[in-house]
């Protein structure tokens, strides 16, 4: 076989979402063929992917995810491939597939087969195996992105706090655990409590509360609390944040689950040189993207990784999706396909 349309009768497990009636939607794990997979370059056997949000959303009918179902959710994909019309792969190459319009308007890697284009594919890294690309994900690589930001800006382990906020969620005790790793003193901040001790366990110097990063005085700069900061919820969160950075500090953010608006003076950004950058993993150019996934592999793959999932079936995933949406998931929960 040598074209790639001589695979089209392979056969594979998927799980599927369709709409039943207006507004309600329903999922199933059914038997599909290559032939019904989009067009593209490259052909992939996958062997495991990884819960995001944005695939509870996507199975959830939000169509500001995914515009036409029937429709495979699953944003992370990592396996080999099986065919290859590109140059820059060959059959038996492991590879990473996460982003772009991957189990979003593209069938996504909760399948045992993607076909997508060579450009969004990342050749393994040195160092990961395809269960820990998976583990650590779009959610780890999203966290990498911003400390990434954090290293060309000049941030290194003695320059001073790193708040991580939303640090129990997926990007957030990720980024804590590739930070600590590192030596960066981290203040985390997490509105679950009953986290409060794994998160320590992952060494953060502090843990405070979400209420403590909600400053409603009004004041246009607050005491200096931290040099650099992840932000995760966006809103007031990331408005006390800014006013609590330390001179020519750097704050990323990836979130917006308080508030998609910011109120915030411009004394941040004047009187202390403060830098906000915003993280859009999903769409990062491709040779930015190599180097992220090789500073994974090579620095902050965490020493924790093997602490910090679960592995599901794709029976189980609408489950673990339904509970992501609820709000009840801590940790990664990845899926063996």
């Amino acid at each position: 076989m040598n074209r790639m349309s001589d695979f089209n009768k392979i056969t594979f497990e998927s799980l599927e979402i369709s709409e039943q009636k207006e507004g309600q939607y329903f999922s199933a794990t059914r038997i599909k063929s290559v032939g019904e997979l989009p067009g593209g370059d490259l052909l992939v056997k996958v062997a495991w992917s990884g819960l995001n949000y944005k695939d509870a959303l996507s199975a959830s009918g939000h169509r500001g995810i995914t515009r036409r179902y029937p429709h495979t959710p699953g944003i992370d994909a990592a396996g080999t491939v099986v065919a290859s019309l590109s140059p820059a792969f060959v059959k038996g190459e492991e590879v990473i597939v996460t982003g772009y319009d991957l189990g979003m308007n593209t069938s996504g890697g909760f399948a045992g087969y993607i076909r997508v284009p060579s450009a969004w594919a990342v050749k393994l890294p040195a160092g990961l195996s395809l269960k820990e690309s998976m583990i650590i994900g779009t959610s780890g690589f999203t966290a990498a992105s911003a400390i990434f930001e954090f290293i060309g800006h000049g941030i290194e382990p003695g320059s001073g706090n790193i708040l991580v906020s939303g640090a129990s969620g997926a990007v957030g005790s990720m980024a804590v655990a590739m930070l600590t790793k590192n030596g960066y003193s981290v203040i985390a901040s997490s509105g679950k409590p009953e986290l409060s001790e794994s998160l320590l366990r992952l060494g953060v110097s502090e843990v405070i509360g979400r209420y403590a990063l909600n400053d409603k005085s009004g004041k246009g700069l607050l005491p200096v609390r931290w040099i650099a900061a992840l932000d995760t919820i966006g809103g007031p969160t990331l408005s006390t944040i800014l006013r609590s950075t330390a001179e020519r500090g750097i704050v990323c953010n990836c979130g917006m689950i308080a508030s998609a608006m910011l109120e915030v003076s411009v004394f941040p950004f004047i009187l202390r040189g403060v830098r906000l950058v915003g993280i859009a993993s999903a769409d990062t150019a491709m040779a930015r993207r190599l180097e992220i996934w090789k500073l994974i592999a090579e620095k902050l793959k965490p020493a924790s990784l093997e602490n910090m999932y679960r592995i599901v079936g794709l029976d189980e995933v609408q489950h673990e999706l339904d509970l992501m949406l609820e709000g009840k998931q801590h940790g990664k929960i990845i899926v063996l396909l």
